[in-house]
């Protein structure tokens, strides 16, 4: 658990487990966050009718439901969010990586049934102006050159060729948010790619090879 957590009244679930959301979830509860897609857990992705229960609960009770989108967010996957893919909307949206295309810029999407008030956000770098201009330029690339299609059929055909090899594992994603799982005699495969073939992939532990391409 981070520092900053270690303060507050958190409880984590197992992820696509509706029992245990079941049996925690009542009104003293403030918030539930939850990733699009799990990013450095391991492209681990939350089933359709988990993401639904939580949405549903979560208006029952008045907890605000929170999409955790920093990773998965602005068209890798092939929709511009991943929790798009279940139907649902998130009170809040964390967004920030794929928004500058690099450049540092992060944000956050409130839905309009959150009435703002004086003093509710503070910021100490906000309204960067040159980072802004670099979001709305990564947007306009977006819609101009299809990249969120691009991504799907990308991430299709990459997935389909990782199928052909067979000491690749459990082979997961959606888009171009991929993530595989080596047996232990490939354990050293992500190191060789990055020395011997210059081609840098994230991880997870233990042998998990994420591909998240531009």
């Amino acid at each position: 658990m981070a520092p900053f957590n270690a303060g507050h009244e958190i409880i984590f679930l197992p992820l696509n487990d509706e029992q245990a959301f079941l049996e925690t979830i009542n009104t003293e509860i403030s918030s539930v966050i939850i990733e699009g897609i799990q990013g450095v857990g391991g492209i681990v992705l939350p089933n359709d009718s988990f993401l639904q229960l939580l949405s549903r609960k979560c208006k029952e009770v008045g907890a605000l439901f929170i999409l955790d989108e920093v990773q998965s967010g602005y068209g890798r996957t092939g929709k511009f969010f991943a929790h798009q893919f279940s139907g649902i909307e998130a009170d809040l949206i964390t967004i920030a990586k794929g928004m500058g295309n690099g450049f540092p810029i992060g944000g956050l999407l409130i839905h309009p049934d959150i009435k703002p008030w004086s003093g509710m956000l503070g910021t100490t770098f906000g309204g960067n102006y040159l980072a802004c201009a670099a979001g709305l330029s990564v947007l306009e690339v977006i819609e101009q050159e299809n990249l969120m299609t691009n991504a799907a059929k990308l991430g299709d055909l990459l997935m389909q060729q990782l199928q052909s090899f067979s000491e690749i594992k459990a082979i997961r994603g959606k888009g171009l948010m991929i993530g595989f799982d080596l047996p232990d005699e490939l354990a050293t495969l992500r190191k060789d790619l990055l020395f011997k073939q210059a081609i840098f992939t994230g991880e997870a532990k233990p042998n998990t090879v994420r591909l998240l391409p531009s």
